[in-house]
């Protein structure tokens, strides 16, 4: 798997200097906080190739087998994984084969659009245990909106008989900028009342739980690599709808969200075709004011002289062949192409991932994107590029908002939580964050 293969040097560095915990203090902290890393890559290790035997996870991370022992065995003690016997036909003993127990904890996911909220809990084993939906009330507080959430949540966790399986993370995907490392969403276009607002603090008070908050696009954008082989990063996910956004995935497979959070923010990259007119981010000239969904309803609705046409009406005037609504798609296309081309000569990725209304309700998208950096970008950035629509759809947010929670509950912050929540637990007590 491409996470053992990244993670291998990082893990023989580590058995290298296992035994160092005899030393001064210093070094014995840092011993223990590279255990915990380790114990973290083993944990993914296990949770990517279920069954895997011992024997096979020193093979591939090249350490000794009794290192490997050495570090699995708090994992055991907490319940997070389970040993059993593989199935086995032939001499000699059976083999044993670690497992995740998928019951050890439960994620949450909250996908906050602008006209849906939608609810996921999965076990660890990125399996669904409940689902539902809500309808998204910008009009209020956020407090009310986010107490809506934990109430429904709790209700589920009632209905589906989850009580007694504890909270390992949850994940918050919103339609705004956002401080990733504070949780806070910051100057947000459609969420009066949300700026600044500590969303992961209240969540986390509220829930009693990890919870992690990101840009809605980021998280659609580590599904669409999570549903992928790891040979399709570096991947760019672009998000054309009631605004134009979009997620970095490096080539390791996580994601790219610059300093302070704001990477992919490619809206509001000034645009010629787009002078003179405002954005919704007080700036004029951007490439949202001009291509995205509500900019060509604008257009529509000017050229036919008719402001009554609303925003759902676009997919079926393209679908019926309507000659403005589709001249109009094509040009927004093509400028959107521009912007991508750009991104392209700047990152070289392997794959760029068109999702949004504005993909699913026409080809046209994808066809301008591609003609433009075919055009535009140079022969070695494109040799292998690969450009297409989105495959997972609507779930690409809720699919990278399990992959986040799951990676934070497997993190080693992670896993020392757990650790310490479980007492006689060797390997994890004390550590620091």
């Amino acid at each position: 798997m491409a996470r053992a293969d990244s993670a291998k040097q990082t893990m023989q560095t580590a058995a290298r200097i296992s035994g160092m915990d005899a030393v001064g203090p210093s070094l014995g902290m840092a011993f223990r906080l590279r255990r915990l890393e380790v114990q973290s890559e083993l944990a993914h290790l296990i949770s990517d190739q279920p069954g895997i035997g011992r024997a096979d996870v020193a093979r591939i991370t090249g350490m000794a087998r009794s290192t490997v022992s050495d570090h699995i065995q708090p994992l055991l003690d907490t319940g997070l994984f389970s040993e059993q016997k593989a199935r086995y036909a032939g001499r000699g003993r059976p083999s044993l084969g670690l497992t995740l127990n998928a019951r050890a904890g439960i994620i949450l996911v909250a996908d906050i659009g602008i006209t849906h909220v939608r609810l996921v809990v999965t076990d660890l084993a990125r399996q669904k245990l409940a689902e539902d939906a809500l309808p998204p009330d910008y009009s209020v507080p956020p407090e009310t909106m986010l107490e809506r959430i934990a109430s429904r949540f709790q209700e589920l966790f009632q209905t589906q008989q989850l009580v007694d399986i504890p909270l390992r993370a949850m994940v918050v995907g919103i339609p705004s900028p956002v401080d990733f490392e504070r949780g806070v969403p910051v100057r947000p276009p459609i969420m009066p009342g949300w700026d600044g607002f500590p969303v992961g603090e209240w969540l986390e008070k509220r829930m009693h739980v990890t919870v992690l908050v990101d840009n809605d696009v980021n998280l659609m954008a580590l599904g669409e690599a999570r549903s992928r082989p790891p040979s399709e990063s570096p991947l760019i996910f672009i998000k054309v709808a009631s605004g134009i956004g979009c997620g970095i995935i490096t080539q390791g497979g996580a994601l790219h969200r610059g300093a302070d959070g704001d990477a992919g923010d490619i809206g509001h990259i000034r645009v010629a075709q787009a002078s003179g007119l405002t954005c919704v981010c007080g700036n004029t000239g951007c490439i949202e004011a001009v291509a995205s969904v509500p900019s060509i309803m604008r257009q529509i609705r000017v050229a036919k002289g008719d402001e009554t046409i609303e925003l759902p009406e676009l997919g079926v005037l393209v679908s019926s062949g309507d000659i403005t609504a589709i001249r109009l798609v094509r040009e927004a296309s093509a400028q959107i192409g521009e912007v991508v081309a750009t991104l392209v000569n700047m990152f070289n990725p392997a794959c760029i991932v068109l999702g949004g209304k504005l993909a699913h309700m026409s080809d046209d998208l994808l066809s301008g994107v591609r003609a433009a950096v075919y055009r535009r970008a140079p022969p070695l950035a494109t040799r292998r590029l690969s450009i297409e629509s989105a495959r997972a759809g609507r779930d690409a947010g809720i699919i990278g908002g399990i992959a986040l929670g799951v990676d934070s509950a497997l993190s080693a912050h992670g896993l020392q939580k757990l650790q310490e929540a479980t007492p006689g637990t060797a390997g994890g007590v004390g550590m620091a964050d």
